[in-house]
């Protein structure tokens, strides 16, 4: 892997409270909201991640990464649109819960990725995105989404109309 530039080190600190603001969101309040305070964190954090992800190149050419970055900016906007307007009718808190939660799984690939292909340093954990633990872990993190999304479902499912 090819050494961090100081973009490189602010989109990881970013991303790393993106993934803590999200993951106590979810814990607490059992939706990624902008009426809470983490939710705010959250996708601020989330949008400047996003972005700043646009700008790296290490490879030199738009890879995988780049492209979960729009796919982010996309779940994001589809997100505070379902959150703040009716477009969606009924079916708007759900759509906010897709989207949002969909940011998460969009952090988590990257955050994998990166962290078994450079850590141990000197000695990472995997040196291919075919390795077959990479793989393991992109499936256990889609199983985790699905498994997680479908609890959100349910509980939103429950709660009284707003």
């Amino acid at each position: 892997m090819p050494e961090m530039t100081s973009l490189g080190w602010f989109h990881t600190a970013m991303g790393i409270i993106a993934l803590i603001s999200g993951g106590f969101t979810l814990a607490i309040f059992k939706e990624i909201s902008l009426q809470t305070r983490s939710g705010q964190i959250y996708l601020a954090t989330t949008l400047i991640t996003a972005g700043t992800a646009l700008a790296i190149f290490q490879r030199g050419e738009f890879g995988p990464g780049h492209a979960l970055a729009v796919l982010t900016l996309i779940a994001l906007a589809t997100g505070t649109v379902a959150a703040t307007t009716r477009l969606f009718g009924k079916w708007s808190r759900y759509v906010k819960a897709l989207s949002y939660s969909g940011t998460l799984l969009f952090h988590c690939i990257p955050a994998v990725t990166d962290g078994l292909m450079r850590l141990p340093v000197g000695a990472p954990i995997v040196t291919s995105f075919e390795d077959p633990i990479l793989q393991t872990c992109y499936l256990v993190l889609l199983v985790l989404f699905l498994l997680g999304i479908s609890l959100q479902f349910r509980w939103i499912y429950r709660q009284p109309l707003y």
